[in-house]
Parts: C-alpha cells; sequence; structure tokens
C-alpha cells in the first residue's frame, strides 16, 4: 500500500497525536480513541476491527472495518437493503469516523499547513487496496470539518450532506446577554424551563476532569447505564474500562455537569473540550424531572462556554428540539466510495437529490431559530 501501512490500534501509539499539533481534537486523539479500544467498546467483537491508516511522519486516517452499521450515525441502512435486493454484499465495510461519536472533527489527520489534496488521494488509493485485498465493499468517511471537503471531493468520493444543531458565541458576554437577542415570547419560555428546575429543588454543579473524583465518575456510569437500559434494553455501547481510561488519561478534556436532588446526585451529562468547543457526548439520569435534560445538557453547557472562552459548543446529533433554544443549523459532511459500479451509480443519484433537499431543510430550520431577526447570523 505505497507509504501507508494500517494499525491494529493507536492505543500506546505515541505520534498518533502529533499529527494535528494544537489543533487536535480531544475525539480523534490517541487517549480518547485508545480508549475506545483498549477497554473493546470498539473492538472486533463488536464490529469495530480497527484499521488505522499511517504514511509515517506525513498524516494518519482512523479506519475501521465494520460488519455493521450501528453507532454510527450517517445512515445507510438503505444502501445495504438496496444491495441485498441487487445481490451486493454490503459487509463489511470500511469506515472512517469517531466510534459512537457523531461530532465534526478531522479525518484526515495532517500537520498544519499540509496540502490535504494528495494526501487524500494517496489515503482513497490505500483504501482501495486494503478493500480488494480483504473484500470489503465500500469506504464512509463521516462528520469530516469544512478544511477536508474539496480534499476527499477532489480524490473521487461523493458528498453527503447532514443537518446538525450546534450553539455559537455571537459577543453575549454571559447567559443574560445571550438571552438578550430571544424574541420574547421565547426568552420567556426558556427562562420557564430553567425556573420548573430550580422549583423542583434541583441544583446542579459542573466540574472539569481534574476536579472529578472517583464517586463523580460512579454516579455517571450509573446514570449512563441506567438510561441506556431504559431506552434500549442494554446497558451501552461504552463500558466502565472506557470511562475509566478517559478519566485517567484525558481529564483536561473532560467537564462533567451533575445533578443533585435530595443530598443524592440524580442526573450527569459528560462533555469534553477542545481549546474552542465543547461536545455535548453523554447524558444518564436516575430519576425523571421536568426539563432537566435540556438544563444539564444545554443550558449549563452553554453558561460553561461563556465562562471559559469557548466559541461553539456540539450538543450532539438530531434534536430539532434544540432550534429554539438557540441552536443554529449546521451542515455536516460525509464521504462515500463504493466499489461496485452499479450500487455507485445509485447513490451518486440520490445524493444529488438528498444534498438539495438538505440544504432547503436547514435554511428552512435557520428561519425558525428565536433570535431578533436583525440578529440571526
Amino acid at each position: 500500500m505505497s507509504v501507508w501501512k494500517t494499525l491494529p490500534t493507536v492505543a500506546g501509539h505515541a505520534s498518533w497525536d502529533g499529527f494535528c499539533g494544537e489543533s487536535l481534537e480531544p475525539t480523534v486523539s490517541e487517549a480518547f480513541l485508545g480508549a475506545m479500544e483498549s477497554s473493546a467498546s470498539a473492538a472486533r467483537d463488536t464490529g469495530w476491527q480497527p484499521l488505522h491508516l499511517l504514511s509515517e511522519g506525513r498524516a494518519a486516517v482512523p479506519l475501521y472495518a465494520k460488519g455493521h452499521s450501528y453507532g454510527e450515525y450517517v445512515f445507510d441502512q438503505g444502501w445495504a437493503r438496496a444491495a441485498q435486493q441487487a445481490g451486493i454484499r454490503y459487509y463489511p465495510k470500511l469506515l472512517t469516523a469517531v466510534p459512537f461519536t457523531p461530532a465534526t472533527g478531522p479525518r484526515l489527520l495532517a500537520p498544519q499547513g499540509a496540502d490535504l489534496k494528495p494526501l487524500a488521494q494517496e489515503a482513497f488509493e490505500a483504501v482501495r487496496e486494503l478493500a480488494a485485498r480483504a473484500g470489503l465493499s465500500s469506504w464512509h468517511v463521516l462528520f469530516a470539518r469544512e478544511e477536508e471537503v474539496s480534499a476527499w471531493q477532489s480524490a473521487g468520493l461523493l458528498h453527503r450532506l447532514g443537518c446538525q444543531y450546534h450553539w455559537f458565541d455571537r459577543g453575549y458576554g454571559d447567559f443574560d446577554g445571550f438571552l438578550g437577542h430571544f424574541r420574547q415570547s421565547r426568552r420567556k419560555n426558556l427562562k420557564r424551563e430553567r425556573r420548573i428546575v430550580a422549583d423542583q429543588g434541583v441544583t446542579l454543579q459542573t466540574l472539569e476532569g481534574t476536579q472529578l473524583e472517583p464517586h463523580h465518575w460512579d454516579v455517571f456510569r450509573e446514570c449512563y447505564r441506567a438510561t441506556y437500559e431504559k431506552r434500549s434494553g442494554h446497558a451501552g455501547y461504552l463500558n466502565d474500562a472506557f470511562f475509566e481510561a478517559i478519566a485517567r488519561d484525558m481529564p483536561e478534556s473532560i467537564v462533567m455537569t451533575l445533578a443533585v436532588y435530595d443530598g443524592q446526585y440524580v442526573a450527569a451529562a459528560l462533555c469534553l473540550k477542545s481549546a474552542d468547543t465543547l461536545y455535548g457526548r453523554y447524558w444518564g439520569a436516575l430519576a425523571e424531572f421536568d426539563n432537566l435534560h435540556f438544563e444539564a445538557c444545554y443550558y449549563q453547557g452553554i453558561e460553561y462556554c461563556l465562562a471559559h472562552g469557548l466559541t461553539r459548543f456540539d450538543p450532539g446529533a438530531q434534536g430539532e428540539h434544540k432550534i429554539p433554544r438557540g441552536f443554529e443549523p449546521v451542515l455536516t459532511h460525509s464521504f462515500h466510495w463504493l466499489s461496485d459500479p452499479r450500487l455507485s451509480h445509485a447513490v451518486k443519484d440520490f445524493l444529488k437529490y438528498e444534498r438539495r433537499e438538505i440544504r432547503e431543510y436547514a435554511q428552512e430550520a435557520r428561519s425558525l431559530l428565536p433570535f431578533h431577526r436583525t440578529d440571526e447570523a
């Protein structure tokens, strides 16, 4: 595969973080991906076999062989069904993404100022060689950052759009300043939501990783498991070993909000942070309280950003309910290669239509934002 080789895991690979220097996002760090893999949360037995691509001293690409489409958040199950109906094997496939993490970030890890187009082309050639040898049907690059769009397109991958909702600091100063940009009715609704939480006797505290003690993590894991059991019938994709690893290896990137009722912890939200962005990742609760999810997962995150100079808050995938709370629609980018020409042509036609629909949807969603019309970006 030319100068590219595969890594069976990033765990312990000291040079991994060096590819992006100070701009490295926490979700693609050696600590985070390594925790996924060393804990066996993302492993061959769970349908996430690491096959990371590395060009020594030049670039790296997170890469997994997938036997399913779970934990991705860019949905291709319809493509898999169409392939099956046409007699085309869809699984296993190759995936460049962060397991169970729909957060935009670098997918072609390279030093700042590097020319991404030739690196993307080289990576694509390496992937095709790997796919041919191993009988893999396709390659999917999910939640790539804006700076990579032209590189992946130039390499020849098909471009897919999605839509999420992110908060941006538009010079608000503090939370009251943020609300000051709302139309009166929307501002009243949001204040009411926060008041309801307080009136139920729930208080919240936000701690950074170095402030967290073992009992805080115990509470969080209990909340996480309980919520997954209730919603999905299992204990969650991520196990205790994963959370123990990130607590130990990347505390500087962790922010946790805990909810207290009657002297007991009743809910927890776990975020990651970079130099300028807060990423809402995991939530769990042991009891139900009106509007507590909004307070713990959204409003506390906004307050943290405003207090610590972070300019963007990515609270996770989906959720139109975020729009009236001041989270703006943003386009997300993924890229796809399908080895079978019949399936590739069909997907190409579908994506042309879908991109138009997504752009129209995002424009309509922007019209529903709660801000004064003169304040909308």
